[in-house]
């Protein structure tokens, strides 16, 4: 568990985003230290992915700012100088999502050393010897030379994982990312992520799943049409919420 006295690795402070003239978020607030792993919990269309796409740049949005890894984004200013703080933003976080979005045409290795080589300007062995350590970290130190098309879905999401960590991240981001696995499947994702929260990666998972939640995070937040409903300490949350809103989510979503 981190300390009070950890930096603050990713700061949300009055984030609202429109869609026409419906709004997905609402005024939100959140607070990530370093070496924490926060879960974004909800029912579905309460504007979980839309925040964390938010965090990665991927989202514009009209009121509020974000701060991810030393970089902070506010609403509002020119296009110029909002691509610049995103490409600094992005080159600090890692982000993998509910579908694996690996290059079909590369092996499992080529998927891994690709940024490291084309973005941080590493060299070919080293971009290698470093994905070689992150595929066996993952559990797939045999799969180097297949194609993902021959993966099941568990090992192309750990590939993803390890893509993403390739980039030495300082702020990890999951968007759901055990919703289209198996139990199976979805069981060794989890213990993947269940070993980067040991290793005090710092986190953001939107998620359905309790159980990764419950085995990960340090602190929760409930979002629900676009507004927090409730946020604490993972112990808290699950054992005692507070808002009846939330109480009712987690007896509806029960152990998924």
């Amino acid at each position: 568990m981190s300390q009070p006295s950890n930096p603050v690795a990713v700061r949300v402070k009055g984030l609202s985003k429109w869609f026409a003239d419906r709004a997905v978020l609402r005024a939100i607030n959140i607070e990530v230290r370093q070496g924490e792993v926060c879960a974004i919990l909800g029912p579905s269309g309460g504007g979980k992915t839309t925040l964390l796409r938010c965090l990665n740049g991927l989202n514009d949005f009209e009121q509020g700012e974000v701060s991810v890894a030393g970089v902070t984004l506010p609403a509002g200013i020119p296009p110029r100088q909002r691509q610049a703080l995103v490409r600094r933003m992005r080159r600090r976080t890692g982000m993998v999502f509910q579908q694996f979005n690996l290059f079909p045409h590369r092996t499992v290795l080529g998927n891994v050393i690709e940024a490291p080589i084309h973005v941080l300007g590493h060299s070919h062995q080293r971009a290698v010897d470093d994905a070689r350590q992150l595929l066996a970290r993952v559990g797939l130190e045999d799969k180097l030379l297949d194609m993902p098309e021959v993966l099941s879905g568990g090992q192309q999401q750990r590939v993803a994982i390890a893509r993403a960590l390739a980039m030495n991240p300082q702020v990890m981001l999951f968007d759901e990312p055990t919703s289209a696995l198996d139990p199976r499947m979805a069981a060794d994702v989890e213990r993947v992520m269940a070993d980067l929260a040991a290793s005090r990666q710092t986190m953001v998972v939107v998620t359905h799943s309790l159980r990764l939640a419950r085995r990960t995070a340090h602190r929760v937040y409930v979002l629900e049409d676009g507004q927090v409903l409730e946020s604490g300490p993972s112990e808290q949350i699950f054992a005692a919420p507070r808002q009846q809103a939330t109480r009712r989510f987690l007896h509806e979503a029960g152990d998924k």
